[in-house]
């Protein structure tokens, strides 16, 4: 039987990340162990450390109802479980919402979110902060009858009035098709849950995958959060269609609308033809029903945009018997494995290529730093040591003479200290302003503002202007941003600059940074906004009510957490910018003292001369240690980063 290629390299994936994070581990004992940490440098290393334990791996699924998806996550992922643990019989199975993932400090257990919670107007990433507001079932991982009972949760429907269906949005009165689901008794039903979250440890669940299975496309619209937040940042969306039916109008329309088109990326875009089984007809020779294949990935392809090579056709029913069952000739036939091999083949890589980058440039920044300050103490040393030897044979006259230059020096570092700390105000000065215009309070009360004008508006024309305004705003706030951050790093330049030629410290250049990103971010919520309102320009007041509760409260989610990133990123780079010089500046203060100390000491005869050159020579070794050591960790952090093609051809082979 050929192993799930997507699992092995997963698991190598989370080797790998596991080294990196031991590697990183093992930098910061080191400098506990030299003394050369502080709370700055310590607090970048446990903001790394904890976004490489946090780094996840989001796929998601979605499709229409009947369409296998269920099936399909049941056979790539769960077949080793010996049955279905989703639920996946004929119907409706998954009706709301389902991430699979696995929080080794939270019990085994479904959280489920009621699905009265429709009525207000928080998002389901704020519910998420408060457990009381789910109903929790708990299951045995050891027992697979418990857990396929607990998952059914999921599928779980009850009737309500039409009035409260409408309430929640999930009914439309205008809506031939949502007609047609009103029971005879003039009650609808609807999913139980607004979402859920299954939290077991699966293997590649505890490597950090986690698994979005999403209700069928009618729903997905109903849920915001899914259309602008979980589907356009998963790593990966498999698309599921049926390969009788191919393309349908309303599939075309979810994919364009939230999936594919200009507003997200196209990577990690796959769409998979499922029930390849419905064609395999006795009476038909192979090659015929794989012409009426290729045909129906041809098709597909065009409508999709896709490559005909996104296309994977497969029988995730046939696929999950043959892994139950250990039947290699049945797997094979139903290519489950050919759709593991693109996911393990497209997703791992892109996945590590991010990490990797994000952590590289961190922490060559952080060794950088730390090398800066080791030499700046072997330069002092060697300093000392040339003035100490210059002294051999030489009168007190010389030693008191030495000894009043180093006080010179002294003094006028004291003033480059003062001049320092002016351009440490200054410095606080620029820091608030930039904060004041990415201020969270100030934007909040920007939403709060968007929010009452859009609920009082009477028109779609006022609406449009309020949400046009709100995104000008934003943009506003950004770019004057930019020019608050390049008038710090020209200060900054400036003082770098100034230090370097009065004092020796060595020059940096402080890095550099943009709001562009952000600004690309809002960019793309616009344009979701923008198709959204387009979709509903013909809003009767409900639908209004909606568009404003609803949809604007997951837009300003995003808007929010694009700058609560903002912020904190804004804030590490205001800490790589001073960091590098306080630590010269708190080094050569250190060094100077010593070196006038030791002089003191010579002067007044409490030291032998060269019993403090012998001193200083073994400083020097141990500081030259220190560089040797700091090159052994920068080859060891290059090694741990690297991600060689030879051990992802190791683990296809």
């Amino acid at each position: 039987m050929s192993e799930n290629k997507l699992a092995h390299q997963f698991a190598v994936y989370s080797e790998w990340r596991k080294a990196l994070v031991d590697t990183i581990c093992d930098y910061r004992s080191w400098l506990n162990e030299q003394e050369l940490n502080d709370s700055q440098c310590d607090q970048r290393i446990a903001q790394l450390l904890e976004r490489l334990r946090e780094d996840k791996l989001n796929v998601a699924f979605v499709a229409e109802f009947s369409r296998g998806k269920s099936e399909l996550i049941n056979a790539i992922f769960f077949a080793g479980y010996g049955k279905r643990l989703l639920p996946s019989s004929a119907g409706r199975t998954t009706m709301c919402p389902t991430e699979l993932l696995y929080d080794k400090s939270k019990p085994t257990s479904i959280m489920m979110l009621p699905i009265e919670t429709r009525l207000s107007d928080a998002t389901t990433t704020e519910y998420k902060r408060y457990p009381d507001e789910w109903v929790v079932a708990k299951f045995d991982v050891e027992n697979n009858d418990s857990m396929v009972t607990a998952f059914k949760e999921v599928s779980n429907t009850k009737a309500v009035t039409l009035e409260e269906a409408e309430k929640y949005g999930l009914f439309d009165p205008n809506s031939a098709d949502d007609a047609l689901n009103i029971n005879k008794d003039g009650t609808i039903d609807v999913p139980c849950w607004r979402y859920a979250i299954i939290n077991f440890p699966h293997p590649l669940l505890e490597q950090g995958l986690v698994i979005l299975d999403t209700p069928g496309l009618n729903a997905i619209g109903t849920e915001p959060e899914l259309t602008l937040n979980m589907l356009p940042n998963a790593h990966a969306v498999l698309f599921i269609l049926g390969a009788d039916t191919g393309v349908t109008k309303s599939e075309i329309d979810v994919w364009r609308q939230y999936i594919s088109g200009t507003r997200w990326k196209q990577k990690g875009r796959l769409a998979v033809l499922n029930k390849i089984d419905g064609l395999w007809d006795e009476l038909k020779n192979e090659k015929d029903i794989q012409t009426e294949l290729t045909k129906q990935i041809k098709t597909s392809a065009e409508l999709l945009g896709l490559e005909t090579t996104q296309i994977f056709p497969v029988s995730a029913q046939r696929g999950l018997l043959a892994k139950i069952h250990n039947d290699a000739a049945l797997l094979e036939k139903s290519r489950i494995l050919e759709l593991e091999k693109a996911l393990s083949d497209e997703l791992i890589p892109s996945k590590k290529e991010i990490v990797r980058d994000n952590t590289q440039n961190e922490v060559e920044d952080l060794i950088s730093n730390s090398n800066m300050i080791v030499d700046a103490r072997l330069s002092g040393i060697v300093e000392q040591l040339n003035e100490l030897r210059g002294l051999r044979g030489k009168n007190e006259d010389v030693v008191e003479h030495m000894m009043n230059k180093v006080k010179v020096d002294k003094e006028n570092f004291e003033k480059g200290l003062q001049r320092f700390q002016a351009l440490r105000s200054i410095f606080s000065q620029h820091t608030n302003r930039l904060f004041t215009l990415l201020g969270m309070e100030a934007l909040k009360t920007h939403v709060h503002t968007t929010r009452e004008t859009m609920v009082a508006a009477n028109f779609t024309k006022t609406i449009r202007g309020s949400m046009d305004n709100f995104f000008s705003e934003l943009r506003t706030r950004l770019i004057s941003s930019d020019a608050q951050i390049e008038e710090i790093k020209k200060m900054m330049d400036v003082m770098y600059d100034k230090f370097s030629k009065d004092h020796g410290l060595r020059k940096t250049e402080p890095p550099a940074f943009s709001t562009l990103r952000y600004q690309k971010e809002l960019a793309k919520l616009e344009r979701a906004y923008k198709e959204q309102f387009n979709t509903t320009f013909n809003m009767i007041a409900n639908e209004k009510m909606t568009l404003t509760s609803k949809f604007f409260e997951t837009l300003a989610s995003r808007v929010i957490h694009v700058f609560e990133v903002a912020n904190r990123d804004i804030e590490n780079w205001l800490k790589a910018v001073i960091a590098p010089m306080e630590s010269q500046v708190r080094e050569h203060q250190l060094q100077l003292r010593r070196r006038l100390e030791s002089i003191k000491r010579i002067y007044k005869a409490t030291d032998t001369l060269e019993d403090r050159i012998l001193e200083l020579e073994t400083i020097e070794k141990s500081i030259q240690a220190q560089l040797d050591d700091l090159q052994v960790l920068r080859m060891h952090m290059k090694n741990a980063l690297a991600f060689e093609a030879e051990v992802e051809e190791a683990v296809a082979a």
